[in-house]
């Protein structure tokens, strides 16, 4: 039996996903959450529940019956180098809070591994793509200098396919399974960090369910590239889809983001796409406009920046703006991913208008 690895996971929400695959390997995992999050989950562990092809109901792991084990907690208290891997997976703009940004210069100063399943990849993560000013690209982070004490060699990035919502009326540690994709994460500078997440792959692959008509597999797998560029296959989608849920008349669902004008849907996908190959990435690490198309038919709700925005906030991931700038490094830019970059700027600045009042 392989030996069981200690990982701490900062965010519960979309945390908590990652989170009960790890846990089928028997590893230990520590969620850093908010204080009536962690107390629930302390007290009933908490809920995936996952689409399975094929069956009618989808299938609930609990974190209780599990081989692994899972804890939970704030932030204080939290020592990076008592875990063998950290995983990210709060928004891009709460890792300036305070006492997360504590913990987040404290894990950066550990030298412990640390994996990204933001939509926004941590600058240092970019550092790691060759050729770019990153100088021209903070204005796209909340605040770029919570990543100022990460070496780009030990942050990767895990591309965060797999979509998933807290279902309203029910408590907050049960997570819903609307797109069971796989997580797709690059591999690290170092052969023996890439080690775990290899074992972490294999130990999810082995994966058999006991569900009433037997043992099944399940979905949402953790797949490792050699490629870094492969987690880039992200931002076609979060720029055809995610933010162009964001109109100037309100939200609108991913579904129709996409499918509304499916010819500009396809030009803003294929001119990241490009891009990404322009960077370095080789077309085969990225997925092609009709396999995202035919997912986005199932998305049907507003992407969480959209309602995040539209909910007030002053900040949100701007992968958005983060795409147009390194465009723009390259000499393009592309008219729709314009527009909209500045209408989010626009709601941005009532929203923060509204905040400071």
């Amino acid at each position: 039996m392989p030996a069981a690895y200690k990982i701490l996971i900062m965010g519960a929400s979309y945390g908590s996903l990652l989170a009960s695959k790890l846990l089928f390997g028997g590893h230990s995992i520590h969620l850093v959450c908010l204080p009536a999050e962690a107390d629930l989950i302390n007290a009933e562990g908490f809920r995936v529940r996952l689409p399975v092809k094929g069956r009618k109901e989808p299938v609930e792991l609990d974190s209780r019956k599990l081989p692994g084990k899972v804890t939970a907690g704030g932030v204080a208290n939290v020592n990076p180098r008592d875990y063998d891997l950290v995983g990210l997976a709060m928004q891009e703009p709460q890792f300036r809070s305070p006492g997360v940004r504590d913990l987040l210069d404290a894990v950066a100063v550990s030298k412990v591994p640390c994996m990204s399943i933001m939509n926004m990849p941590p600058l240092p993560y970019i550092k790691r793509i060759p050729g770019l000013d990153y100088e021209a690209l903070k204005p796209a982070y909340t605040d770029p200098t919570v990543w100022d004490h990460f070496d780009p060699g030990l942050l990767t990035l895990c591309s965060p396919d797999p979509q998933a919502i807290r279902p309203p009326d029910e408590k907050v540690n049960v997570l819903q399974v609307t797109l069971p994709t796989n997580f797709k994460v690059a591999k690290f500078d170092n052969d023996k960090h890439t080690a775990i997440l290899r074992q972490l792959e294999k130990d999810i692959d082995a994966v058999r369910f006991d569900a009433p008509e037997g043992k099944i597999e399940l979905p949402v797998k953790l797949k490792v590239h050699d490629s870094i560029f492969v987690p880039l296959a992200k931002w076609s989608m979060l720029l055809a889809g995610n933010y162009r849920c964001i109109t100037k008349d309100g939200m609108r669902t991913a579904k129709e983001a996409v499918h509304t004008n499916i010819e500009e849907s396809r030009s803003v996908y294929n001119f990241v796409f490009d891009l990404c190959v322009k960077l370095g990435a080789n077309p085969s690490d990225l997925v092609p406009f009709e396999k995202y198309a035919a997912a986005a038919q199932s998305l049907t709700r507003p992407a969480s920046a959209a309602r995040a925005l539209f909910n007030g906030a002053p900040n949100i991931e701007r992968c958005d703006k983060l795409v147009q700038l390194i465009a723009k490094q390259k000499g393009l830019s592309h008219p729709v991913i314009d527009a909209n970059v500045a209408l989010v700027d626009e709601l941005l600045a009532v929203n923060r208008k509204k905040a400071a009042a």
